[in-house]
Formats: structure tokens, C-alpha cells, sequence
């Protein structure tokens, strides 16, 4: 087995709560007493190119919420979807460490919308963790598809088997073991640990200085 140099890491369902997931739409469709069918009938035409940059926040909630006159301002809509995110610290803390270790190339893999993504990366301080974003927002292809695997592979000129994807969903596994990554489901702390040490890697546990949660 080759000894792995290169880390990729899901996001959302890992370090954080996801981003804008079926729940946490359900609490917005709750606090601002949207029709729930007609939000997720409108937010399912939008989500692919939400997420692939294809259409910007302000032109989401144009065509999801705000194509009518609301009793609540776009701005308080926004507020509410961004403060929606929540740290996963334990998960975090084996990141920084690892990524201080200086012994990895740390990069996450996700699928978020653009504004989104900078949001959390800014507010969760994850670049104490990773030196590079490959996010379905700027490379315009999303998770599971393989093209996205693909690409960090080639921004990072790591050959596949010394680089290890973890994820929690295990359709976001298929793709990398095809192209002959290694590849952790994530399932809780402790779990991830365990997994890393099954792959050569020791996790840190230090966590770095400034790190909003």
C-alpha cells in the first residue's frame, strides 16, 4: 500500500453540519411560513446550478422565495440560512492537527453553493485545516460525479493511490475508489481516528488559535 501523502475531506456531514440540507430547509420553510411543497418543488429546479455557480444566492431566493412580496426582508432570509451551519469540533480539532503536523497536503472536496461556501470556510476558520478548496461552486461539477476527483487529482499532481477521500455518504466513495483512492466513510470522531490510523495516519489533536465555533 502506498503511504498516503494527500488528504481530502467532505465539509458538510463532516467538519460541519451540511450547508442547506433537507432539515434545515424544513426550519426555514417553519420561521418564514413557506408553502413547504412549493420551496422544495422550486428548490429542486435550482440546486444543481445553485451549487455549480450556475445561478448566484441573490437569483436562488429570487426564484424560491422572493418571487412574490414576503413580510421579511432578503437580508434576514440570508442571516437565518447561513446561521444554520454548525461546527463539528472534535472533527475539526483532528484536521488542524493533522494539518499542523505539516506531514499531509490537506484539501476539501465539497459540493456548496458560492456564497455559502466562502461563509463557512471564513466563519469555521478551515483554512487553519486545508490549503486548498475544490468546491462544485468553482470547478462547476459536483459530487458523486468522478470529474471532480478528478480535477483535485490533477490541481494537486498526486497519483491517486497515495491520496485518502473521506466522506460521510457512501456514494461520494464510489468514484474515488474507481480511480484507485483510498477512502474513509465518516461516521463520528473516534471512528475517523481509528480509520486514519488503519491508513498510516495519526491523527493530531491540537487545535489552532482563532478558530471561531
Amino acid at each position: 500500500m502506498a503511504e498516503i501523502t494527500t488528504l481530502f475531506w467532505d465539509i458538510g456531514g463532516v467538519l460541519l453540519s451540511n450547508g442547506w440540507d433537507p432539515g434545515q430547509r424544513r426550519r426555514a420553510v417553519e420561521e418564514f411560513a413557506l408553502d413547504p411543497g412549493e420551496f422544495e418543488a422550486r428548490h429542486e429546479e435550482l440546486f444543481l446550478a445553485f451549487e455549480t455557480h450556475n445561478v448566484t444566492l441573490h437569483e436562488y431566493l429570487d426564484e424560491t422565495v422572493f418571487y412574490r412580496p414576503r413580510g421579511f426582508s432578503r437580508e434576514e432570509f440570508r442571516r437565518f440560512m447561513f446561521a444554520q451551519s454548525e461546527a463539528h469540533p472534535e472533527t475539526i480539532e483532528i484536521a488542524q492537527g493533522l494539518a499542523r503536523s505539516h506531514r499531509y497536503l490537506m484539501a476539501a472536496v465539497n459540493n456548496e453553493s458560492l456564497e455559502l461556501n466562502v461563509y463557512r470556510i471564513r466563519h469555521f476558520g478551515l483554512r487553519s485545516c486545508f490549503s486548498a478548496f475544490y468546491s462544485s461552486c468553482v470547478l462547476g461539477v459536483r459530487k458523486p460525479s468522478a470529474a471532480i476527483y478528478e480535477r483535485a487529482l490533477e490541481f494537486t499532481q498526486r497519483a491517486p493511490a497515495e491520496c485518502l477521500m473521506i466522506d460521510d455518504r457512501p456514494e461520494n466513495l464510489e468514484a474515488p475508489g474507481k480511480l484507485g483512492m483510498m477512502a474513509i466513510r465518516y461516521e463520528s470522531p473516534a471512528q475517523l481516528r481509528e480509520e486514519l490510523a488503519r491508513h498510516g495516519v495519526e491523527a493530531g489533536n491540537s487545535r489552532a488559535e482563532g478558530t471561531v465555533f
